[in-house]
């Protein structure tokens, strides 16, 4: 197969969609690569490395996006919607749930989409989300120690407190991957921190590994309002898997929240769960609604990308092999995949997605026979 490996061209995205160990492993199995020019110095990878992998280097975007399979990191955006066509297998983040004009020239084109973070194993995992829930949760602590700094618009608070002086109060709402990597951190810089999820499970779970390090509470609109009114910062880490976050802190919340607190909404991606949250970039990463400074970046792992894109690939080669052997076949064959399609042919195949938008859901094994 003809694979293309394009160039991120999101504002400050520095990810790359393969590895020169990815690139060797698809060459080895007699796979083209065609690495956009550049594509990976983000990440600190070579032109060099990826033509010793086996890769041959393309000058432009439209070469890479000219393969049969496409490999990226994050979502296409708008100047990259006009390669998208019919023959087109797209493996990479989507997150259609929350962009309607993706969605839409997705089916327009035809394009099979293949969503990283919907791809699920029989036991209900996220393989290819869970390694940047990783990074993104244990950047959102960090992300939040920064602006909550005086100079930064926030209360002017320490992380850890000083013997004498409180520490900061971290509230995290949601205990999945992000959460609990959110809530590690704060926990390892000394601030005091509270859970809260609807999953006694995991509550449990967290309770017994930090043995009174870290307070866990159910979630519910009153105890949400309790915890944020008093936070200096706010982590929002909910998951609803393809579809979009439901708003667990409402505008109507925000004046009773510290003045100088932060919010960091990891799950903007996916619509966020803060009602007030609206994407944000790298380079213009915060805004303040009612003295509330709110950090929104849609691709946070994206700013540390070498750990990210090695991260990454650890998890996706895997199913990048076996699209590379089968193509579409292997979607048929993978139970995994299958939950991993997202478009096809004109067609939504996730339910997630269809239901955001009011449209029709067609199964993936359905649409594929279609």
């Amino acid at each position: 197969m003809r694979i293309g490996l394009p160039k991120e061209i999101k504002d400050n995205e520095y990810r790359v969609g393969l590895t020169p160990a990815a690139v060797k492993a698809l060459t080895k199995r007699g796979h083209q690569i065609f690495v956009q020019q550049g594509a990976g110095l983000g990440s600190a990878i070579s032109d060099a490395e990826y033509v010793a992998a086996g890769a041959e280097i393309v000058s432009s975007a439209e070469e890479a996006w000219s393969a049969q399979m496409v490999v990226k990191v994050k979502e296409p955006i708008s100047a990259e919607y006009h390669y998208l066509r019919a023959d087109l297998l797209l493996f990479t983040y989507l997150h259609l749930a929350s962009d309607k004009p993706l969605t839409e020239a997705l089916l327009a084109s035809g394009t099979t989409a293949i969503a990283y973070e919907t791809v699920q194993t029989a036991s209900g995992q996220l393989p290819l989300l869970t390694p940047m829930s990783e990074v993104a949760g244990r950047m959102a602590t960090q992300v939040g120690a920064t602006y909550l700094q005086k100079s930064h618009g926030g209360r002017g608070v320490l992380m850890g407190g000083v013997p004498g002086v409180a520490p900061a109060n971290v509230v995290v709402l949601g205990a999945g991957i992000v959460g609990t990597n959110a809530a590690r951190v704060a926990v390892g810089m000394g601030a005091r921190v509270t859970v809260l999820d609807i999953n006694h499970e995991r509550l449990k779970y967290l309770d017994d590994i930090y043995r009174g390090q870290l307070q866990t509470r159910m979630s519910d609109q009153h105890t949400i309002e309790e915890c944020v009114d008093q936070a200096d910062l706010v982590i929002g880490a909910v998951l609803i898997p393809g579809g979009r976050a439901p708003w667990l802190v409402t505008r109507d919340m925000l004046p009773n929240m510290l003045n100088g607190s932060v919010i960091v909404d990891v799950a903007v991606d996916q619509g966020g769960c803060i009602e007030t949250t609206r994407a944000t970039t790298h380079s213009n990463p915060v805004y303040e609604i009612d003295g509330v400074v709110h950090y929104c970046v849609a691709n946070m792992p994206g700013a540390v990308p070498r750990t990210s894109t090695f991260a990454l690939n650890n998890q996706t080669t895997v199913y990048a092999l076996q699209l590379a052997e089968d193509g579409i076949d292997a979607v048929r064959k993978n139970k995994t995949l299958q939950f991993g399609l997202n478009t096809h042919k004109g067609l939504i195949t996730y339910p997630a997605v269809a239901e955001a938008f009011n449209l029709a859901f067609t199964p993936a094994i359905t649409a594929l026979d279609g």
